[in-house]
């Protein structure tokens, strides 16, 4: 670990000073998300959302996208070229609170939502699903203030668990019968997406939301 930032050597020696700027980008997004949790608490009576998690991008996995997209690997390329150098992902048990919490979220003042991906309508080819939101916000921290990008994704408790398999299975490259696991993941995404449809119409029932 770095001893003056607390950061692990690679970090604090690609990202420098703007670590700090990050660091407080992803504290006010998380800030921001459990606010509007406690509002939909009072408003609904129950939290719509199952938990949070927050990460920034290790300095290895960004030189290595950056390279990968024609930029060159430094701090203000990952600050200005692509835009999860900070990632939250927020995690629900229903589809129609991955919705609502999109909606809150682009609904606030205190940042831009400068692009909406809705990989939930329209998956991937692989079966990826997730709601995408890409923010700008203006973060104050030791030095100053700054303009970060940072990306917000939100999805149901299945999902995630796909998305984590799908992850894990990117890094084993040398993985016997690859082709039958990625048709098999494609087939349980889609089963996956049904199964959100039908706990959603279940809790709709029991909410009385839907005519019998």
């Amino acid at each position: 670990m770095n001893a003056m930032s607390g950061w692990p050597a690679q970090e604090a020696e690609f990202y420098g000073e703007t670590l700090q700027l990050l660091a407080a980008a992803e504290a006010a997004i998380i800030e921001r998300v459990d606010r509007i949790r406690q509002a939909e608490v009072e408003r609904m009576g129950r939290d719509p959302v199952e938990h949070v998690k927050a990460r920034i991008k290790k300095a290895k996995s960004m030189r290595e996208k950056l390279v990968r997209r024609g930029f060159a690997p430094t701090a203000e390329a990952a600050l200005n070229c692509v835009h999860d150098a900070v990632g939250v992902r927020i995690v629900c048990s229903f589809l129609e609170d991955v919705y609502r919490m999109a909606n809150r979220m682009q609904a606030q003042e205190n940042w831009s939502v400068v692009c909406v991906k809705d990989y939930i309508r329209k998956p991937k080819r692989n079966g990826y699903r997730s709601y995408h939101l890409i923010i700008q916000l203006d973060a104050p921290y030791d030095g100053g203030r700054g303009l970060v990008y940072g990306e917000v994704q939100l999805r149901t408790l299945a999902m995630d668990t796909w998305a984590s398999l799908e992850h894990e299975m990117k890094y084993k490259r040398t993985l016997p019968n690859q082709a039958m696991i990625v048709d098999e993941l494609r087939r349980c995404a889609d089963e996956i997406a049904s199964t959100d449809l039908s706990l959603q119409t279940l809790r709709d029932l029991m909410n009385g939301s839907l005519e019998r």
